[in-house]
């Protein structure tokens, strides 16, 4: 989860930056946590607690209001309401904050159903569950040890994104993009195409896209595959993270992530 976490940290001030190069500093003055690191706390959280996800993304969306958060607009009003129902959306919100329930299961059928079951309350689409369920099932494959070439396999055969693309083919036309259609496959590309943890991460800032997500997804799989988060990345994104969510980091790690390799 901490690799999801760096991810969206590292990528927060490069998201509109469409930064097309590798060669950049990871952190600035400016780097911080956004709605990508908050809502995939609030996940970790009903994993631990129990509870509803719907109810969770809306008290986490209290904690941390705009401009902090940095919401989607239909997220922010669906969080805003009293009563809200699911608006039918295909956005990579569905795919970046997914990573916990990867490490809170012990096989693939079960990661995917609590993949589907924390997009669903938003992102009903299924190009929306599908871009959670992918990022999950990544996730869950790489902390099993399988190869790369097995992840990429499966994820093309039970999903139909297209990872053929090189990051040389894509970088170029490459633009912001909030769709799971657009991100999800360019995220998983980007971890593929890795020597590290973080490379892996310049990988994804270098598309240019929407960068804290797009690192956000490929970093949670990173963490998988690779281990812990180099050491120097994690002091940083530790000093940036307020009490609550470290809090809840802790907890879950002590409770799930003993199981990472397993």
């Amino acid at each position: 989860m901490l690799g999801a976490i760096a991810g969206d940290i590292i990528g927060s001030v490069y998201e509109f930056d469409a930064h097309k190069t590798k060669d950049f500093p990871l952190f600035t003055d400016q780097s911080t946590f956004t709605d990508d690191t908050i809502l995939t706390v609030a996940v970790a959280d009903v994993v631990l607690h129990g509870g509803g996800y719907g109810d969770a993304f809306k008290r986490f969306y209290r904690f941390y209001p705009n401009p902090c958060g940095g919401y989607g607009a239909r997220f922010q009003r669906w969080a805003a309401a009293a009563q809200g129902e699911p608006y039918n959306s295909w956005g990579n919100g569905a795919a970046m904050r997914v990573s916990p329930v990867a490490y809170a299961h012990q096989t693939l059928e079960a990661v995917l159903q609590a993949a589907k079951q924390t997009a669903i309350v938003t992102h009903n689409h299924p190009e929306g569950v599908k871009g959670a369920q992918a990022t999950a099932a990544a996730i869950f494959l790489a902390r099993q040890g399988q190869s790369k070439p097995a992840i990429r396999q499966y994820v093309e055969h039970q999903f139909g994104y297209d990872l053929s693309r090189t990051l040389n083919q894509i970088r170029p036309g490459y633009t912001f993009n909030e769709s799971c259609q657009q991100t999800v496959p360019e995220a998983i590309t980007a971890f593929l195409e890795s020597t590290s943890f973080t490379d892996a991460i310049r990988n994804a800032v270098s598309l240019g896209g929407d960068a804290d997500t797009l690192t956000c997804i490929t970093g949670s799989i990173a963490e998988a595959f690779y281990g812990e988060v180099p050491e120097a990345i994690s002091d940083r994104v530790w000093s940036i993270l307020d009490e609550r969510l470290k809090t809840l980091i802790v907890q879950f790690k002590a409770a799930h992530m003993p199981l990472l390799n397993a």
